[in-house]
């Protein structure tokens, strides 16, 4: 029986952690990025070297820091779209980055994808909060996107074959570009195609960036169309190898990439195929030229991040990956008022374990030609309005849209989906004046496009206009003026420590660490004075500016002073895994090592250590002379 392509909603329940509040401290120090290499890069291809090197990330602005989460996990409902016919069924995370948790092909009966059984934040992208599993769309800059524990924009439109697509849509802010994901399954068909276009609106190139990450199980056999691949580790250094064997990878003690060099002519595509012979491609038109291999290794650090991410016992995953680059270091350039789309297509394949035949076999069941006739038949319907909203994303878009009058066909920004983030934003913009907060609160978020700056500048120059006014001035590079910003605002400013917090940030950046401690003090100070309750706000940022401030306190040997904030925390705060670790950092710092070495005894998780992170590692090492313990060891190198 044949079943005409729908949509439709569903609820998925899993274990599922909150993700809680994101931390209202503007991120104004710079990306700790680890797709980095460290080498010089005159060994290179030309247009690799170049792209490495073109505007690298400089700070997360405007985009928020998502930390608030935490490890305990209990079942919950998350919001799906499904997207199904006869053969295949994709289950999409509106909510969550518009993640593909699940591609089931129902003739054979076979998830195609690794599904995570758990929703389980940890610190793996640009800001903070991502999960693993399914399909992620990645864009922006190099790492994992900051939408990934976002929500997208969704709807129905038409599709090339008359039935429906679902698409996703969003404002990607750390490049202002608005992008789109076209999903849908013709009939009969057993790929899932998706279409997917980013747009430049700006009279300027911008860099972009685009990774479709796929997660599946580990133990998969991953084959591409290519000889040669370029390493990468957390050692930093990208060097030119024969593309390894299974065998080889399986052996692998740390975690590494793999960036298959695939010629430009051979058709674009990865597989990843069971002992049987059975599993998932990708294949694309040849846009997104990258493709690679992702594996966690097998040391005692990698397996302990596999549990980390999931629940223990439930099988491990490696990430196969398609980008508009050869490697994950790179930003592509894109030019003035020009768009770069492409089509690509994922479904089950069945083969023999070596490229030759893969390759034959995907050619007879998909062939290039099919994909290149796809992709000219979606092209005209990108534009299409979208009919039923489906799913609400940020109101970022909006606001952009509203600030350039843009028309964006296809991917309609409306006004209405303004939140009481972009408020203030939308005041400043309609009358020049940017409002003062009506209650104490933390402030909100910065815009920091040069036309926003320029808004601030030119706004009457109140307090709070100059605090958000030396965070855009900050993200500009123009470090001093920022200063003087916040210094001006010091004079009149009812609320002192979110610019005593800049400035501590500042004086840190130029090495002055005694300064910057005595301004976290004065600054924690003022923020326990200017706290109104325990609610999730002023919790949140006592907790981010409370934990600033004892590293800013330790680093220069003020444990009294660290003691001091620390007993000011909210109790609740100081029970959390990641407040545990500060704890024991603290002892140690007091000479009382023994305390420090009974609080990793008691057990704690830090639920944002950062992918790659070696702290919880040093620490051990000063309170204790025997080896890391398994459940601390999370070193990928």
């Amino acid at each position: 029986m044949t079943i005409v392509t729908t949509i439709r909603h569903e609820v998925l329940t899993l274990p599922a952690a909150e993700l809680g509040p994101d931390n209202p401290l503007p991120p104004l120090r710079p990306v700790e990025e680890i797709h980095r290499a460290d080498e010089e890069r005159h060994d290179l291809p030309r247009e690799m070297a170049r792209q490495i090197g073109y505007e690298p990330l400089r700070s997360l602005l405007p985009v928020q820091v998502r930390d608030g989460y935490d490890r305990v996990r209990e079942p919950r409902g998350i919001d799906t779209l499904v997207i199904e016919n006869d053969r295949l069924r994709a289950t999409v995370l509106p909510g969550l980055g518009g993640r593909i948790a699940s591609l089931f092909h129902k003739p054979s009966g076979r998830e195609l994808l690794y599904r995570n059984p758990v929703f389980q934040p940890a610190a793996f992208a640009l800001n903070g909060a991502w999960f693993s599993g399914g399909i992620e769309w990645n864009i922006g800059a190099t790492g994992h996107t900051t939408l990934s524990c976002a929500p997208l924009h969704a709807a129905r439109v038409p599709a090339p074959d008359g039935g429906e697509m679902l698409r996703l849509w969003e404002w990607e802010r750390l490049r202002d570009l608005p992008f789109q994901v076209d999903l849908w399954l013709p009939e009969g068909s057993d790929f899932l195609y998706t279409g997917v276009r980013i747009r430049n609106p700006h009279e300027r190139p911008v860099p972009t960036y685009w990774w479709s990450n796929i997660a599946v199980p580990e133990e998969r056999r991953v084959l591409a169309p290519a000889d040669d691949a370029w390493q990468f580790g957390y050692e930093r250094r990208l060097r030119r190898v024969p593309v390894p064997s299974y065998e080889e990878i399986r052996r692998l003690p740390h975690a590494a990439d793999y960036f298959y060099d695939l010629p430009d002519a051979r058709r674009r595509w990865i597989a990843a195929l069971d002992a049987d012979g059975h599993g998932l491609v990708q294949t694309s038109t040849d846009a997104l030229r990258g493709r690679k291999l992702f594996v966690w290794g097998t040391g005692r650090g990698g397996r302990r991040w596999q549990e980390w991410l999931t629940e223990p016992g439930t099988g491990g995953y490696c990430e196969i990956q398609a980008g508009l680059a050869r490697t994950q270091l790179e930003h592509v350039r894109l030019d003035a008022e020009s768009e770069v789309s492409w089509l690509e297509a994922y479904g089950p394949l069945s083969s023999p374990p070596d490229v030759a035949a893969a390759e034959a076999r995907l050619e007879a069941v998909l062939p290039r030609a099919d994909v290149d006739s796809a992709y000219a038949a979606w092209k005209p319907y990108a534009d299409s309005e979208p009919g039923e909203i489906l799913a609400v994303g940020s109101g970022w878009g909006a606001l952009e849209v509203l600030r350039a009058d843009w028309k964006l066909p296809g991917t309609p920004f409306d006004e209405n989906t303004l939140g009481e983030a972009q408020q203030p934003w939308l005041r400043l913009l309609r009358t020049g004046v940017l409002p003062e907060p009506r209650r104490v609160r933390p402030p909100g978020q910065t815009p920091v496009a040069p036309h926003w700056r320029d808004m601030l500048e030119t706004a009457p120059a109140t307090p709070h206009t100059e605090y958000h006014l030396g965070v855009a001035q900050w993200h500009a590079g123009d470090r001093a003026q920022a200063v003087r910003s916040w210094e001006r605002a010091l004079e009149l400013a009812p609320s002192l420590w979110p610019l005593l917090r800049c400035l501590a940030v500042s004086d840190q950046e130029v090495g002055n660490h005694e300064r910057a401690a005595d301004r976290y003090a004065e600054a924690f100070d003022d923020l326990c004075r200017e706290r109104r309750d325990a609610g999730e706000a002023w919790t949140a940022a006592t907790a981010a500016l409370g934990r600033e401030a004892i590293e800013a306190l330790l680093a220069v040997r003020r444990a009294k002073d660290a003691r001091s904030v620390w007993e000011r925390l909210h109790a609740g705060t100081r029970a959390r895994g990641r407040f545990r670790f500060v704890e024991a950092q603290l002892l140690c710092a007091e000479g009382r090592r023994d305390e420090a070495r009974a609080v990793f005894e008691e057990g704690f998780e830090v639920a944002d250590l950062r992918e790659g992170a070696e702290a919880v590692g040093r620490l051990w090492a000063r309170v204790s002379d025997e080896p890391l313990p398994a459940r601390y060891d999370f070193r990928m190198r």
